[in-house]
């Protein structure tokens, strides 16, 4: 069975809503694997369920079983967002279907892939971590991309935009979104994204519009500060699991190397 194109043409009609916690993951860990192990693609159920529980590249962890991820898939693929199709020895796997359900080209689909993922993230977070599927050389090639998928209502900043701007997506629910603005001041949608498709928009902010992080002379407040010792949490995260990666390939190099001295 042939693969599916990674890139099809997209639709100019985008029919995305918001989606449940455990249908994010889910639609997010397809997309992933699409670009990453695309000779293992489509998943099956239980590659699937193995996606969103690994432990690398997720944020929150989550632990889904078989029939959780078995209800996500039913949900995304009454939405238009997912398929079933027929799998070699008659495994039915899934793919997704986001490039027309979002309306998106393969380097947003990336970025979007990432922010499913992971959740709210700065930009500096989002470059890196979207370029292990798609090239994005730097933050200059990242806000072109981010000002698209803005403009189609797809990404919000949680946070004025400049340094340590943070960004999420917006298939959030209503409730989950409102949280998130919270958390980093009571941002919404409106005082720094053009267009927003979800309803979840017009939630009230007293934030002011006028506060931004440009200014050299001035002190980082509480919650800049908070989004730097997050940011450096994360990348030591990063960098574990990165260590992790090294420890283990030198491992297989030390192996094969033993093995050619017998």
């Amino acid at each position: 069975m042939s693969n599916p194109p990674e890139n099809p043409p997209r639709e100019d009609s985008a029919p995305w809503q918001p989606l449940a916690r455990n249908e994010r993951r889910v639609v997010g860990v397809l997309a992933e694997k699409a670009k990453t192990t695309p000779e293992n693609y489509p998943l099956s159920l239980n590659t699937l369920m193995n996606g969103c529980n690994q432990k690398s590249n997720r944020f929150p962890q989550m632990d889904l079983d078989e029939g959780q991820v078995e209800e996500a898939l039913a949900s995304l693929r009454a939405k238009g967002a997912t398929a079933q199709v027929e799998g070699s020895g008659r495994v039915d796997k899934h793919r997704h279907l986001l490039y027309e359900w979002l309306g998106v080209d393969k380097v947003e689909l990336a970025v979007m892939t990432e922010l499913l993922l992971r959740g709210a993230q700065t930009l500096g977070e989002l470059r890196g971590r979207a370029a292990r599927m798609e090239k994005i050389a730097g933050i200059s090639e990242l806000r072109p991309i981010v000002e698209s998928l803005q403009q189609k209502g797809l990404l919000l900043y949680l946070t004025p935009p400049g340094r340590g701007a943070v960004v999420t997506h917006a298939l959030h629910q209503p409730q989950e979104l409102e949280k998130l603005r919270a958390e980093h001041g009571n941002a919404t949608a409106n005082e720094f994204a053009p267009h927003s498709k979800s309803s979840a928009a017009a939630v009230p902010s007293s934030a002011s519009p006028t506060s931004s992080g440009n200014d050299p002379k001035r002190l980082p407040d509480e919650n800049e500060l908070k989004q730097l010792r997050n940011e450096v949490a994360m990348l030591r995260q990063d960098m574990k699991e990165m260590l992790s990666r090294m420890r283990t390939d030198l491992d297989e190099v030390r192996s094969e190397l033993g093995m050619i001295k017998d």
